[in-house]
């Protein structure tokens, strides 16, 4: 068992956060959800923190008010298997008004920030031929959403 977990400070959109992450990837789930009592900040039964594991990595979302937010300083990188993958969570991270970046990285409709990336993409851009390395980076630059084949042929020289 890990002694740290990510935590993220929303607004007030903790519980319904932790939820949709928690329905984007596999083996993930809501451990438990803990309410503000009498006296606190907020009122008595909203949400304090939710604590939720996605993927077998723990976090825990937290309902500390709006005068924090999030920023690009940290994102999360989720590793995809193929194209299928990097399709899914692209897809769904910039629903309902998430915004696309460049190379890969995009803000969900929280704000909290991603890097959605091929397995491949190492390779593609420190492999054993320079110049193939080259034209694959300058292509993913030139990318919101990481296409695989494109920095394939990028990389290929086609």
């Amino acid at each position: 068992m890990s002694k740290i977990s990510n935590c993220l400070w929303f607004d007030d959109q903790a519980e319904v956060a932790a939820n949709f992450y928690a329905s984007l990837f596999k083996n993930s789930k809501i451990l438990n959800v803990s309410r503000y009592g009498e006296g606190a900040p907020l009122p008595a039964g909203t949400v304090l923190t939710v604590d939720f594991e996605l993927d077998g990595t723990k976090f825990i979302a937290l309902n500390g008010g709006p005068m924090l937010t999030f920023s690009e300083a940290v994102s999360f990188s989720i590793d995809c298997a193929d194209q299928a993958e990097v399709d899914h969570f692209w897809n769904a991270l910039t629903a309902d008004g998430g915004q696309e970046s460049q190379c890969g990285w995009l803000k969900d409709k929280f704000g909290v920030s991603w890097q959605v990336v091929p397995s491949a993409m190492p390779g593609l851009i420190s492999g054993p031929d320079p110049d193939g390395a080259g034209r694959a980076m300058a292509a993913m630059m030139g990318m919101k959403k990481l296409d695989i084949a494109e920095l394939q042929k990028a990389y290929d020289g086609e």
